[in-house]
């Protein structure tokens, strides 16, 4: 391929005769960019896979509960509302090439996040297969496997968790159960463990260290602390979603049409000692260290890694973005 020209992107049909879809530059036209819709694009993880969608030359439809809270980027269309709304969720939708939902809301009532998740999520599903887009990228969590204490390294195929394993991972794993009966589509189940990033909203970079300033600093220095950072997270979201990563008869080498793939994103492997030690030293706490029995395997990330991703950015800076964060806040 000529220097300088983009290599073509492409969506592959899934079964029900979805439209194939191509993005770049070919023999010297310039060729449609494709049109992703991301709900939660305010959020940490919506509005980083925003940008690196826009650094891809999509066109982004970023759905929002508040006006002006979508990022102020060339490329990025607003539209406000609940994406639970029917009538939102199919205006929205029409003529889109693909879909990324990333709302959950973590630590509501379990009600809340059953609708959220279970009710809402497969709805605008639904209203994408119906508007003949071609994929749908869900972020969902690494937090619906058994990571108990002697489990090893956990794949896609591991152990999910029982129902009763507390609101989130239950509600988690309903909403992916619910989006794998949604035939039509081919659909991405991204599952990151802690997702690492400065924010007000992030939970690692600044709820959790909030907990631990005020008293939660227990943990097993050995306990694996599985994480990934959203920019990393948000470029594998991004590539699936304009087709980079095109689909295949087998999920190593890329999502299967008119299917639901899982993939687990993460990190170089680290422990709780990183994390909760970083934190203590930047808040001036001591952590409480304790031998109790933790779960020291990995998160696999071959199948990511399959699919061309491979994470951009080292515990070392992650752990340095956290601290600088922590230490100009105080």
């Amino acid at each position: 391929m000529p220097r300088g020209q983009r290599r073509p992107r492409t969506w592959d049909v899934p079964r029900g005769g979805h439209r194939r879809v191509v993005a770049g530059i070919v023999d010297g036209m310039v060729t449609p960019s494709p049109v992703v819709v991301v709900t939660g694009a305010s959020g940490l993880v919506g509005a980083a896979v925003c940008r690196a969608l826009v650094e891809r030359t999509a066109r982004v439809r970023a759905v929002v509960r508040r006006a002006g809270s979508a990022p102020a980027l060339d490329g990025i269309t607003e539209h406000v509302g609940d994406f639970a709304d029917e009538g939102l969720a199919r205006a929205v939708t029409q003529g889109a090439d693909a879909v990324v939902t990333t709302v959950h809301p973590m630590g509501s009532p379990r009600d809340v996040q059953h609708w959220v998740g279970v009710e809402g999520t497969p709805l605008l599903a639904r209203a994408a297969r119906d508007a003949g887009v071609a994929r749908l990228v869900h972020v969902s969590t690494a937090g619906v496997y058994d990571r108990s204490a002697g489990v090893g390294d956990v794949a896609e195929d591991g152990a999910l968790l029982p129902e009763g394993s507390g609101d989130y991972p239950d509600t988690k794993n309903a909403t992916d159960a619910a989006l794998a009966q949604v035939g039509g589509l081919t659909t991405v189940l991204v599952r990151p463990p802690a997702i690492m990033g400065a924010g007000d909203t992030s939970v690692w970079n600044t709820l959790r260290p909030q907990e631990i300033r005020n008293g939660e600093r227990r943990a097993n220095p050995g306990q694996t602390w599985a994480w990934v950072h959203v920019d990393d997270l948000a470029a594998l979201i991004a590539d699936v979603a304009t087709g980079a990563v095109e689909t295949a008869d087998d999920p190593k080498r890329g999502p299967v049409a008119g299917c639901t793939t899982p993939v687990i994103v993460a990190g170089e492997p680290a422990t709780w000692r990183d994390y909760l030690g970083t934190v203590a030293d930047a808040l001036g706490v001591a952590p409480e260290w304790t031998d109790e029995p933790a779960w020291t395997g990995q998160l696999l990330t071959d199948r990511a890694r399959g699919w061309g991703w491979a994470p951009r950015v080292s515990l070392a800076r992650a752990m340095d973005e956290l601290r600088r964060g922590l230490t100009t806040r105080a």
